[in-house]
């Protein structure tokens, strides 16, 4: 299967957005989900849209006609996919509240524990729930104690790591109930990674498995990016579900929404401190934490690494923290005030982790389409937003 390159954003008038504001390319979404698609039915896996990654709702509908349903981090976003995204809904929880469970238990169709403890606890609870709904499947999340991370903070199998059963932890007198085991180890990772997992998985776990009438295998597949092996994950996906007789699911969140959104800012103001500073609408700290807390280099369209173009500057966030920088870029003419700067592949990871921080407004979103250059700006906030999360 062709998998085309990324969304050109520089076809984009600009002067028809707000400031600062996400774009989302619906041409874009679509791509990713119909190779999302190709996957699950080359392969027999079944593909969730992970909701912590990417949440516009707005898409909902359209990630329905290509994807089996959605997999969330708690009620909030188990709630979203059930309203807004139609088919399975699976729930992986570090920890629960009995109250938020209760509510979960309505909805979901999987649900995946973190720990023999906290299955063992509420298992009355969930098999009085599986007698009224009898398609409800009950998980528990595995740690192969296989790491492929290369940041600390996004590696699920880190030693000390909170996520996840190590096989010394598993009371196999626990599993009465269970119908499936759930891992996530990759992050951002294409797919040899995930063969190296499953070695670990069917290593620690695999006297398991004949049990099991499912296996996830999480989250982190880059299945959208350009030079992804499409066709090895789809090989692999057959020959572990025909050797262990069970149904795989696939939770891509970032491949949802990978090269298809972008976030416009605006520059307020240029200053010098030891070199060129400019001070733009937006923040990392509020609006891109990642590129903070990873840390990461964010792209931004026309510009390059510092002193490889004439104008080098350092590119600021708004906020009152000495930290808030984005990283220091070169560009081809001076800024001025009043320009747009777009910082590339901002759909994923940044609307579901903003903060208004300082009072800092939120971004708009805006939905656009690169083929017929519709545009629609679908959301944008003031300052009720901010006093309303607030008491």
């Amino acid at each position: 299967m062709q998998i085309l390159q990324f969304t050109d954003f520089s076809k984009l008038n600009l002067a028809r957005l707000p400031s600062p504001c996400y774009v989302i390319d619906e041409v874009a979404i679509e791509r990713n989900l119909a190779i999302l698609k190709h996957v699950a039915d080359a392969s027999g896996a079944k593909v969730l849209a992970a909701l912590k990654a990417f949440s516009c709702w707005r898409l909902g509908e359209l990630t329905a006609r290509y994807l089996s349903g959605s997999c969330a981090s708690g009620l909030h976003e188990a709630r979203l996919g059930h309203e807004h995204y139609g088919g399975e809904v699976h729930v992986f929880g570090a920890g629960y509240h009995e109250a938020d469970l209760r509510q979960i238990l309505d909805i979901a169709h999987h649900v995946v524990f973190n720990s023999c403890a906290q299955w063992l606890r509420f298992r009355p609870l969930c098999l009085e729930a599986q007698r009224r709904r009898p398609t409800l499947r009950f998980g528990l999340r595995i740690n192969p104690e296989h790491s492929e991370g290369d940041v600390p903070i996004y590696d699920p199998c880190a030693p000390g790591s909170r996520l996840g059963i190590l096989r010394s932890q598993l009371d196999v007198d626990s599993l009465e109930g269970i119908s499936g085991l759930h891992f996530h180890t990759l992050c951002e990772h294409d797919f040899p990674p995930l063969a190296r997992t499953l070695e670990a998985v069917e290593t620690r776990f695999g006297d398991l498995l004949p049990r099991m009438e499912w296996v996830n295998f999480g989250g982190g597949h880059h299945i959208t990016r350009p030079d992804y092996q499409v066709d090895d994950l789809i090989r692999c996906i057959r020959d572990f579900a025909a050797r262990h007789q069970v149904q795989v699911y696939l939770e891509p969140g970032e491949a949802v929404a990978i090269g298809s959104g972008v976030l416009v800012s605006e520059v307020l103001d240029l200053t010098w401190n030891a070199l060129d500073q400019a001070i733009l609408d937006c923040s990392a700290t509020c609006h891109m934490p990642d590129t903070l807390e990873m840390p990461y280099r964010a792209e931004v369209m026309g510009a390059d690494a510092p002193g490889v173009l004439p104008h080098t500057y350092r590119l600021g966030g708004l906020t009152c923290l000495a930290g808030d920088v984005i990283g220091d870029y070169s560009f081809p003419t001076p800024l001025q005030v009043g320009q747009r700067v777009v910082f590339k592949d901002m759909a994923h990871y940044t609307m579901v982790k903003t903060s208004t921080f300082n009072g800092t407004r939120l971004p708009a979103i805006a939905l656009w389409n690169s083929s017929t250059d519709a545009l629609e700006i679908v959301r944008q906030f003031d300052y009720e937003d901010f006093r309303q999360r607030l008491s």
